[in-house]
């Protein structure tokens, strides 16, 4: 059986309910009506009403949300977003990988350059 193709919304279209009786997000380039959630969210549904209509990948991620809510997530799942409006979403740990690989490959290419001018 082939994979349901999901109905694709551009951050315009998601943008439009961002009301507290009408609130899609973005979390990781897939669009969530979490509108009959907010009464339930245990931080409060103002929280969810903050990014209603927004890209919340960011902010979701660094709360470190437990695999229960990520399976919970699954039934407010109404699309995705168009590739045009996707964006590499990285949360702060993968900001902070990226930063400490990068000075840690600048610093090995630094200590090549002087190793090999020290033989000189």
């Amino acid at each position: 059986m082939a994979p349901t193709e999901l109905k694709q919304y551009s951050l315009a279209e998601v943008a439009q309910h961002n009301k507290p009786t009408d609130v899609w997000m973005v979390i990781h380039d897939k669009v969530y009506d979490v509108t009959k959630f907010l009464q339930e969210h245990p931080g409060g549904e103002e929280v969810l009403v903050e990014y209603a209509g927004k890209e919340a990948t960011a902010e979701f991620d660094d709360v470190g949300h437990s695999s229960d809510a990520k399976e919970q997530m699954k039934q407010f799942l109404i699309g995705e977003l168009i590739e045009a409006d996707r964006k590499a979403n990285l949360t702060k740990n993968q900001r902070t990988a990226l930063i400490a690989g990068s000075a840690m490959a600048i610093g090995a290419g630094l200590a090549l350059i002087f190793k090999v001018g020290n033989k000189k």
